[in-house]
């Protein structure tokens, strides 16, 4: 048997989206009993949200006041206690996963394999690499404990559906104080997490300017959906730098991508081509967006955008 320690990511008591994710791609590994660990001040809601999601076999509730805010050097030596007797421990390919994952990994002194896309056994993996336009399939040590960080564009999400235990263990740990928690800077909107959204509405260079951005947002908010936003766009100062998509930003697979004027550079479609649905609008018929887009309309956006707000 191989018993897979899952570490929850999670935010004011939510769970976040990526961890369901990351349950399914334990559940590729041969004779797999998953655990879920959450490492909160209180974390009730959060272990009962992991708890339901199928495949999971139980889950190891953390409660440290120290893990409020979340900062990847305290968490880390948790994480490695609790990882005792598991024989990997995965975690989502998302800032926190790939903050935390390489400390746990250098705390076991254990192989990392990272942006896990496919499983073929429990020991050997498939990971994209050279911004997905190849595939690498990869090896860990056989006998050995295995830290990894999955693509979750590459997974769907275990659905719920079930009551697993919920055990409180307690560590005794003298935890690190190097690293202190100083502020966080974050957009404030009610719209869907960018990594998560179940759709997606991102502009391109080609809006011109960062006023005339407003029109992704409005169509994005017509629609429940988040904003993405091309390297250029962001470059260009249209957007902020964690709305980017793409191989230097956020891989994402949304049910629905809208791209409005957005060329379709390799690096940018490197982050969008596991989303179900590719929407493109571009003036240019030639544009490369359009040989992946499962639907396209060509055409001026300033003059398209408000006919399908009309029509919404």
């Amino acid at each position: 048997m191989n018993r897979i320690l899952v570490v929850a990511e999670h935010l004011d008591g939510k769970l976040n989206a990526a961890v369901a994710k990351c349950v399914s791609c334990a559940a590729t590994i041969p004779d797999a009993d998953i655990s879920v660990a959450v490492l909160a001040v209180d974390g009730a809601a959060v272990a009962a949200a992991a708890a339901a999601i199928q495949g999971v076999a139980r889950v190891l509730l953390v409660r440290n006041a120290a893990n409020e805010p979340a900062l990847a050097a305290v968490l880390a030596p948790q994480v490695a206690a609790l990882a005792a007797g598991h024989s990997h421990v995965l975690g989502p390919s998302t800032t926190f996963g790939k903050d935390l994952m390489p400390r746990v990994a250098g705390l076991l002194g254990a192989p990392q394999i990272s942006d896990v896309m496919a499983v073929e056994s429990a020991t050997r993996f498939r990971r994209p690499v050279y911004a997905g336009n190849a595939i690498a399939t990869v090896e860990a040590p056989p006998g050995r404990q295995l830290v990894a960080t999955v693509r979750i564009a590459s997974f769907q999400a275990a659905p719920a559906g079930q009551v697993a235990p919920v055990e409180t263990r307690a560590l005794d740990l003298v935890l690190p104080t190097h690293t202190r928690f100083v502020s966080v800077s974050a957009d404030g909107s009610d719209r869907p997490d960018l990594q998560t959204a179940a759709r997606v509405v991102a502009g391109g260079r080609a809006l011109a300017s960062k006023e005339n951005f407003a029109l992704i947002s409005r169509l994005a908010d017509r629609i429940g959906a988040a904003i993405g936003a091309s390297r250029a766009a962001v470059d260009a100062g249209f957007a902020p730098n964690e709305l980017q998509v793409g191989q230097t930003g956020k891989i994402i697979a949304p049910e629905l991508y809208i791209a409005i004027g957005i060329s379709g550079a390799i690096q940018h479609l490197t982050g969008i081509k596991d989303a179900r649905t590719i929407v493109a609008i571009n003036k240019d018929a030639e544009a490369p967006i359009f040989e992946i887009a499962d639907f396209g309309l060509v055409g001026d956006l300033f003059s398209l955008i408000p006919e399908i707000e009309k029509n919404l």
